[in-house]
């Protein structure tokens, strides 16, 4: 703490310094707060984030291969499917098959999240374990 001598009785002169000791305490505080609160913030679900890679992977006969163009309108192979129950229906017949073949989404640019979504359910209903997602790799120099 600054201690601050009393002027001789004589002194009319006005002390010109400032008090620093409440903006010390102050920050020494919030130095604290901070110093408790960051370990929080980092100790939240540990989850290792996928990089940004493309993945090479075999096209095989037995795979599913689901388009979605973007009109919304779904392709089971090559033939369209008149309705996502219909698409279930389909899919539960595939899912009893040892080993179960994977469904590869292909999924238009411009389409809707909607279509991709109904084919992720139909899928979730059939009890299909592995869906994959058809891309192109990014042009190069992008």
């Amino acid at each position: 703490m600054a201690i601050t001598a009393a002027p001789a009785e004589g002194d009319d002169e006005v002390i010109a310094a400032i008090n620093t000791t409440p903006l010390v305490d102050v920050m020494l505080v919030l130095l604290i707060i901070f110093l408790i609160t960051i370990p929080v913030v980092n100790t939240s679900v540990q989850v290792e984030l996928p990089k940004e890679t493309i993945e090479v992977r075999e096209s095989k006969p037995e795979n599913l291969v689901i388009s979605v163009d973007k009109s919304n309108a779904i392709y089971l192979q090559d033939a369209r499917v008149s309705s996502t129950r219909a698409l279930v229906d389909q899919l539960k017949k595939v899912s009893v098959q040892q080993p179960q073949p994977e469904v590869q989404i292909r999924g238009d640019l411009t389409a809707q999240y909607e279509g991709v979504g109904k084919v992720l359910y139909a899928c979730q209903l059939a009890g299909i374990a592995k869906v994959a997602f058809i891309t192109e790799p990014p042009a190069r120099g992008s």
